[in-house]
């Protein structure tokens, strides 16, 4: 999609668009303002959206974003639990 957004569609089914263009220009991120990078997005082995120059977006993190839920909520949906330090 164009403006920094992406349409994603998880495993269970979960359909959504993440607006990404708070990112745009910061850090790492500044690569996506060169020409076509942004558009050169993949998914990598590990679900992970990822960009040339080893970028990349945690996918649980992505899913919190689509969904709203907490990540407490997304890791009892996977089986785990949060442990704390």
């Amino acid at each position: 999609m164009d403006d920094f957004r992406v349409s994603l569609r998880f495993d269970d089914g979960v359909l959504g668009v993440v607006d990404l263009s708070h990112l745009a220009g910061r850090g790492v991120f500044q690569a996506w303002l060169l020409d076509r990078v942004f558009e050169q997005v993949f998914i990598s082995p590990v679900g992970a959206l990822q960009w040339p120059g080893d970028i990349d977006l945690c996918p649980d993190s992505l899913y919190r974003q689509v969904t709203g839920k907490t990540a407490a909520e997304v890791l009892s949906l996977m089986g785990h639990s949060l442990t704390h330090a």
